[in-house]
């Protein structure tokens, strides 16, 4: 699978460590960045043209990585077409694409450590959209929410 991803200085060495492992699993990585650690990038330098991609599907799925996870996913969601969500469970990790077909799993750096990390994106990378007739009517209204995607 080609993913993105991408971080600031609070997730930098999750993100290095991600990536290596999804190479090592067989994925492409197209790493946004941030491709050394300063202390005084911001996260959505590298976020937004993360999500970009995921919406255009220059890369299938994502992983946005920061301090909390939380500044990365409230970036995120601002693209129209994305889904991301800050994810700490694995059933949540699983979930979010299954019933609303997330495409941008956030996490936090400074939050979970590696090998939990690693599980949440396993379990995200291994789901697959139901396509149920509830999910697909409940994502219609929320993307009637979002600006036309040439705004993006």
């Amino acid at each position: 699978m080609k993913i993105g991803i991408a971080t600031d200085h609070g997730g930098f060495r999750l993100k290095e460590e991600l990536a290596s492992r999804l190479r090592a699993a067989g994925h492409e990585v197209v790493d946004f960045g941030a491709h050394d650690l300063n202390q005084d990038d911001d996260y959505p330098d590298f976020v937004i043209p993360l999500s970009r991609a995921v919406a255009g599907g220059t890369v299938e799925r994502g992983l946005a990585v920061c301090g909390s996870g939380v500044g990365a996913a409230v970036c995120a969601n601002k693209i129209p077409g994305v889904r991301a969500a800050l994810i700490e469970d694995h059933f949540s990790a699983r979930q979010g694409v299954e019933d609303d077909d997330m495409n941008i799993l956030c996490l936090g750096g400074r939050i979970v450590g590696p090998e939990l990390a690693w599980d949440l994106v396993q379990a995200y990378l291994q789901a697959r959209f139901s396509r149920a007739e509830r999910h697909l009517r409940r994502l219609a209204k929320v993307a009637a929410l979002e600006p036309a995607r040439h705004d993006a």
